[in-house]
């Protein structure tokens, strides 16, 4: 009973949760001086043409963004909850079309992104906390360092510049020219997968190795491990059964602020490289103040963060029973 009103009062922080931000989002996004039609009025200006007070009028009507700010969100937030996310002012089109077109692309790169992180991070983060002070530490904790500091769209640029002097050619794009058709063109795929895999989850698993490694070094040091240790166990059982089951809390905590720094965190990487993702949409509705398109695509990003936030509170309670302890005894 416990545990399903625990799961319960998740489910319902959750909710609230995605609501405020909702609103945050709706708020936030207005909050540049002007709107949608002050930048079209503006384009058509720079190409000649004349535009009255009434032709500002009539737009602002057309558009709905001379109602009030909270008609306007309360407009919205009921499309969202019916499925009708508007149309995007920009490019005359549905929202949830336009998203549809590169939200499967952004989530392929940001689970497979996601899995290369923890796959990477876990390994290095043990055995640099197995081999303290080794010259294998050192070497890791320096890239560490490096890649948390290099920004993204630079790193690109370099493994850019390094793949055109191995291959001659530059690898830019996810999908070869004509799709995934065949298995030279699944291989292409793969190949420009690669790049963009390093860039995005290189910040995300130096993160990850440094704080996995920290927690691994304090369990080392417990009374329980010492005495396990002095009694003969081997140290990869001490490893796998004891000190793996402790550094996990860190590993599952983090997840909801894992996903939300690889979903949001390829924008640029993206425009460099070329990718079909959601970034380079989200830059261009927000540069032209196409509030329902931006909206949309900030609030699957805040969803997939508090999805996030609500799994790693679930696992936390299955992993850690001193969780339970506490819920219980309030």
């Amino acid at each position: 009973m416990d545990k399903w009103k625990y799961v319960g009062k998740r489910l319902i922080l959750a909710s609230f949760t995605l609501l405020m931000i909702s609103f945050v989002v709706f708020f936030v996004i207005q909050l540049p001086p002007g709107d949608y039609v002050d930048s079209l009025v503006t384009d058509m200006i720079a190409q000649g043409e004349t535009v009255t007070t009434a032709d500002i009028a009539n737009l602002r009507t057309m558009y709905g963004v001379n109602r009030p700010f909270i008609i306007q969100y309360a407009d919205w937030l009921k499309g969202i909850v019916t499925g009708d996310w508007g149309t995007s002012f920009y490019y005359n089109q549905s929202v949830l079309v336009k998203i549809g077109e590169t939200l499967g692309a952004t989530l392929m790169i940001s689970l497979i992104t996601l899995l290369v992180t923890y796959m990477i991070a876990i390994p290095i983060a043990i055995y640099s906390a197995k081999h303290q002070y080794s010259i294998g530490d050192y070497i890791f904790t320096f890239i560490g360092f490096v890649g948390m500091a290099i920004p993204h769209f630079l790193l690109a640029i370099l493994l850019m510049f390094m793949s055109y002097k191995i291959t001659g050619k530059p690898i830019m794009g996810l999908f070869p020219e004509g799709g995934v058709t065949d298995w030279a063109s699944f291989l292409e795929f793969l190949k420009r997968l690669i790049i963009p895999t390093i860039v995005i989850s290189l910040s995300g698993a130096c993160g990850l190795i440094r704080s996995v490694r920290a927690q691994m070094l304090d369990e080392q040091e417990k009374p329980y491990v010492l005495c396990t240790r002095a009694k003969g166990v081997s140290e990869q059982t001490i490893t796998n059964k004891y000190e793996m089951r402790a550094i996990l809390n860190p590993i599952v905590s983090g997840l909801g602020g894992m996903i939300s720094g690889i979903f949001n965190g390829s924008t640029i990487t993206a425009i460099v490289l070329m990718l079909p993702t959601q970034g380079p949409i989200l830059l261009k509705a927000l540069q032209s103040q196409d509030v329902y398109l931006s909206g949309g695509i900030l609030l699957i990003s805040a969803t997939l963060v508090v999805l996030g936030t609500l799994v790693s509170d679930l696992l936390l309670a299955v992993l850690d029973p001193r969780i339970k302890y506490l819920e219980e005894s309030k």
